[in-house]
């Protein structure tokens, strides 16, 4: 199950790319980084969980357990991948840990948590467990 649940979470990833893209072109200009930077992370995580509520019950059925084991993986992947291309496109490492910083006003933080509580909490609402 947590193999098949990384085919959900790479379907995740054009999504953030795109919401990315829409809070810098759209979103930032038109409401100013203060509140783009947010309203971005509340749209991913309505994306995260539309996603997850459509695929998370089409990989088999676990326990409590499995779904936070999956939470648990999505969250690892989540940094690693976020590292490892915050790098690749030139950002320092202090820059890359300043997006979890939540008095910002960045929401990441709360977004990569949200990433690890969406595989169970998609599976308690729909009563699979």
């Amino acid at each position: 199950m947590i193999k098949k649940s990384l085919l959900i979470w790479l379907s995740i990833i054009p999504l953030a790319i795109l919401n990315g893209a829409l809070r810098q072109e759209i979103l930032s200009p038109w409401l100013g980084e203060s509140i783009a930077r947010p309203l971005s992370g509340v749209i991913l995580c309505l994306l995260i969980f539309i996603v997850s509520w459509i695929f998370i019950p089409r990989i088999g059925k676990g326990d409590q357990k499995t779904y936070w084991k999956i939470g648990v993986v999505w969250i690892a992947s989540t940094i690693v991948f976020e590292t490892i291309l915050g790098l690749a496109m030139g950002n320092t490492c202090a820059e890359l840990i300043q997006a979890y910083d939540i008095t910002t006003g960045n929401i990441w933080l709360l977004v990569v948590l949200f990433i690890g509580v969406v595989p169970w909490l998609v599976v308690k609402r729909k009563k699979l467990i």
